[in-house]
């Protein structure tokens, strides 16, 4: 699919961990927090830590704990962004699932790759006959837009929830969406 900006992006369901992806998803995730996004990292990530953080993913995803997908750039095969739908929850919530990890590398942003990461995830939940899908994110953030151009409903917002890797506070909203 042609995305914009001359590069040709593809979404694929990553299911088996290889040195390569994990590279890729490591490089992904250390340019999101020098970024200063909050996604779960602080400042002082290392590649050992952010590397140890994706086996433990793959591992859920082997597990079919996790589904991952990620964006690829088709002239280089590399990993430029990825979305988690989490499926492993209690019993008694069998038709959602929870949204985790948007990330998308800051030399392909405003090209839609989140946007198409996001449409593919919820197809995919649908198929999975989930009916609704929980996420939250930044309040006011550029995935904040996204998520409410996209049709999801706002619960409410927490400020001071999480930092900012530098350790400053940011506020959270949680979103949730029926698929039905």
């Amino acid at each position: 699919m042609l995305i914009s900006d001359k590069r040709s992006i593809h979404i694929e369901e990553l299911k088996e961990a290889n040195n390569i992806a994990v590279s890729d998803l490591v490089a992904l995730t250390l340019d999101i927090v020098q970024g200063g996004a909050s996604v779960g990292f602080m400042q002082d990530l290392s590649e050992e830590k952010a590397s140890e953080f994706w086996n433990s993913v793959l591992a859920k995803v082997q597990q079919e704990k996790t589904v991952l997908l990620v964006a690829k750039d088709s002239s280089s095969d590399q990993i430029v962004g990825t979305v988690q739908l989490q499926i492993d929850l209690p019993q008694n919530q069998p038709h959602r699932a929870d949204v985790a990890k948007m990330l998308v590398h800051s030399a392909f942003r405003r090209l839609g790759i989140a946007e198409n990461l996001l449409q593919h995830l919820e197809l995919i939940a649908k198929k999975m006959r989930k009916s609704l899908l929980v996420l939250d994110t930044v309040t006011d953030s550029p995935a904040h837009a996204l998520y409410l151009k996209r049709g999801w409903k706002v619960v409410g917002n927490i400020p001071n929830y999480a930092l900012f890797p530098n350790g400053s506070p940011c506020s959270t909203t949680y979103f949730y969406k029926n698929l039905e």
